[in-house]
Parts: structure tokens; C-alpha cells; sequence
């Protein structure tokens, strides 16, 4: 099962309230829950620590239900989603807000000229190479752009690579970083991490071009 199927079925369950949420255990034997459902909801608490500082155009890398794109819109602000998801950008689009099936590795539109990029709900995670991952959000940043991104707390452990989803042999190419481990990909990324902050128990980072 790809990752795009694993989340088209987990958004599809929690779309009519059916129990969705699943874990993955990472190359360091741990197990790391999702939660979908969570997802779905139309604000969680910490939101505002992302969503305040999107001043100009924002793309939401990993939108999922499209939570955080659909507060930028309902608040005028321009903003797209994107997500390997079909369900998820279905579920986006529901919400009035604007979402493509896209890959962020992939050719995405405005690539150069978003004033932020948004890694929520641990998507940093996303593609299990978190400096390949910074890198091509740099690319897709206006020059004085922002990286939004939330990582782990400090001390938690930072992990990339194949992750198995418990229970079913599903496999997950993902990652985590930690706070006080993000320094390093980003500056692999050619970014500088300008600032870390914790709101409502969740750690969340602003990057920017070196």
C-alpha cells in the first residue's frame, strides 16, 4: 500500500466518524500514532502559532482535510493546499478552500514566489528525508519567504527512513526532528532556523534562506 492509499483510506474512515487512526513504527523500533480524525476537526489548539504568521501567500505542504488551508481562506487569506491525497483534497475543497493532488517533489504551482510554506501536523516528516524535503520548500519560497514547521519537543528522538505501518506490513517512507535536532537538515537545506517556540504542547520552527 503506498502512502497515498494509507491516507485516502484513514482520511475516508474519519470523514464519516469511523475510527481511523493508525501508528508506524520507526527504524528505531519506536511506535508513532496518527490520528486522522484530528486532522478533520476544524481547529486544534496551537494552530494560531502557525497561522498568525501568514502575512502573504501560503502553501500548506501535506494539507490533509485541508484544517489550516481552510482557516487561511475562511480569514482572506490566500492560500492552496496541497496532498498525494485524492480524499484529503476532496475533503479540502469541501471546507471552500483551494487544494491540488500534488507531490511537493513534483512541479507545484508558484513555485518561487510563496511567502510561506506550512509543515504542520508532522509533515516534516514527509518523503523520509527531511533535508531533501527543507530543500525543495526553499525552492518553492519567494526570496524573503518563511518555512513554518512543526517538529518534535526537545529531547525527542529524530529518525528518518522506512517506517512499517503496526499491523498491517504497510510500509511509510517518513521521519521525525526533534527542536533541538533541527539545525542540522536545515542547514543541509540551505535554511536557518530563526526561531522555536512551544504553544499548546506542540514545538513549532520558522526557517529561512540563508
Amino acid at each position: 500500500m503506498s502512502g497515498a492509499a494509507l491516507f485516502d483510506a484513514a482520511f475516508r474512515r474519519a470523514a464519516t466518524g469511523r475510527p481511523a487512526s493508525f501508528a508506524v513504527r520507526s527504524p528505531l523500533g519506536e511506535l508513532h500514532p496518527f490520528d486522522p480524525a484530528d486532522w478533520c476537526r476544524d481547529e486544534l489548539p496551537g494552530d494560531a502559532a502557525l497561522l498568525d504568521r501568514c502575512t502573504g501567500p501560503a502553501l500548506d505542504v501535506g494539507c490533509g482535510p485541508g484544517r489550516l488551508v481552510g482557516a487561511l481562506a475562511a480569514a482572506g487569506r490566500p492560500a492552496l493546499g496541497i496532498d498525494v491525497s485524492e480524499q484529503a483534497v476532496r475533503l479540502t475543497r469541501r471546507r471552500g478552500a483551494a487544494a491540488l493532488r500534488r507531490d511537493v517533489f513534483g512541479p507545484v504551482p508558484g513555485a518561487g514566489r510563496w511567502h510561506h510554506v506550512l509543515l504542520a501536523d508532522g509533515n516534516v516528516g514527509i518523503g523520509g528525508d527531511p533535508p531533501r524535503l527543507l530543500r525543495r520548500c526553499r525552492q518553492l519560497l519567494a526570496p524573503a519567504g518563511r518555512v513554518h514547521a512543526e517538529v518534535g519537543p526537545p529531547g525527542s528522538a529524530s529518525w528518518a527512513g522506512t517506517a512499517r505501518v503496526h499491523g498491517s506490513g504497510a510500509e511509510l517512507a517518513w521521519a521525525a526532528v526533534s527542536a533541538d535536532d533541527l539545525r542540522r537538515p536545515a542547514a543541509e537545506a540551505g535554511l536557518r532556523v530563526l526561531d522555536v517556540r512551544t504553544e499548546a504542547g506542540r514545538w513549532f520552527a520558522t526557517l529561512a534562506a540563508r
